[in-house]
């Protein structure tokens, strides 16, 4: 381990080498000076040091800074303040002493020296500085890995965020149709399986209407298959708009024709949904140059409602829409029928 020795004295420095020398403290350096011992170590770089010492041997009384204030010089500097320092004096005075521990000094050696005290103090003192520096390497390593793991767990956090927001785009590109951006058909029979239990356990009203363009073949061959698509975007886009409860769903169910979930709504409810859906896409004015019934796109509506319980499928609210909705077909189109429900359903 490396000693630095700082005696403006010749003959103290020479006692000190020779005493050291002979426990095999071999690595010294020596100073005559504070100032040099400073440029030794660095203290004008703090960041930088030139050397680093296990010990220091530092004489109270020399010529330019005294020991004491040395010290304290020394241990305002972050990487050799753990540095023990050890004071060589022959002032023992209970004042000279405290100022010295005040400023830091870990032990003192009284001149004139003596071996075995000499020896004693300063393997004591180098102990003291293995310990030091064993505890600091494993509160670096301790402090590293407690990094490591924090930047492991951030890592994860943020795998797990992209892994979540993947599964939901994944989710939403599995239950919305790609043309037209509504809820697909594979959505819509969750949903709608979700709805009819729930309204089957609250004795709830629900209500479906099936949509069809009217006459969506002719304008695919009037404007072709590119422009049919925009139509089916621009009748999915207009359907959600008189849908305002968060329950209702718009959904396509196939080719041209899509589908009204609603929920806790009864009949006359449901016919109004469907008269505003008729107005909403009419005053969207599409033109349908090779429609029949108007010059515009148009839809045909039918309407059923049904309060679920054991004893009824969901498929047969969807089968009494799709009655009423061929009755509309039949009745010229470009309009809405709704099911009566019989008495003995």
């Amino acid at each position: 381990m490396k000693i630095l020795i700082v005696d403006d004295s010749r003959h103290v420095r020479t006692q000190l080498k020779l005493l050291l020398k002979s426990a095999d403290y071999t690595d010294l350096l020596f100073a005559e000076t504070a100032s040099e011992a400073f440029g030794l170590l660095g203290v004008d770089s703090p960041d930088e040091g030139e050397c680093t010492v296990d010990l220091i041997l530092l004489d109270i009384i020399m010529p330019d800074i005294d020991g004491i204030n040395s010290c304290r010089i020394l241990k305002t500097i972050e990487r050799l303040k753990d540095i023990p320092v050890i004071m060589v004096t022959g002032d023992t005075s209970e004042e000279s002493l405290q100022q010295a521990f005040e400023a830091g000094a870990t032990d003192y050696i009284t001149k004139p020296l003596k071996k075995i005290e000499l020896l004693a103090r300063v393997g004591a003192a180098l102990r003291l500085k293995q310990e030091t520096d064993a505890r600091k390497n494993r509160e670096l390593q301790l402090r590293a890995r407690e990094l490591q793991l924090l930047e492991t767990t951030n890592l994860l956090e943020r795998a797990n965020q992209q892994l979540q927001e993947s599964n939901e785009r994944l989710q939403r590109m599995a239950s919305v149709d790609g043309l037209t951006g509504v809820a697909n058909r594979r959505y819509f029979d969750e949903y709608f399986s979700k709805e009819w239990r729930r309204a089957s356990r609250l004795s709830q009203r629900i209500s479906i209407v099936m949509i069809d363009i009217d006459f969506f073949k002719r304008y695919n061959d009037t404007y072709g298959h590119l422009q049919g698509d925009e139509c089916l975007k621009q009748v999915a886009r207009g359907l959600t708009i008189p849908l305002k409860r968060a329950l209702d769903l718009v959904a396509r169910y196939g080719g041209e024709e899509f589908v009204a979930m609603l929920p806790d709504t009864g009949l006359e409810g449901a016919i109004e949904v469907a008269r505003q859906l008729q107005e909403t896409i009419r005053d969207l004015q599409v033109p349908h140059a090779g429609s029949p019934v108007a010059p515009y796109v148009t839809l045909s509506m039918g309407v059923a409602t049904l309060v679920p319980h054991k004893d009824i499928a969901p498929d047969l609210l969807i089968s009494h829409a799709d009655k009423a909705l061929y009755q509309a077909k039949t009745d010229g189109r470009n309009c809405f029928r709704y099911y009566e429900t019989a008495a003995n359903e």
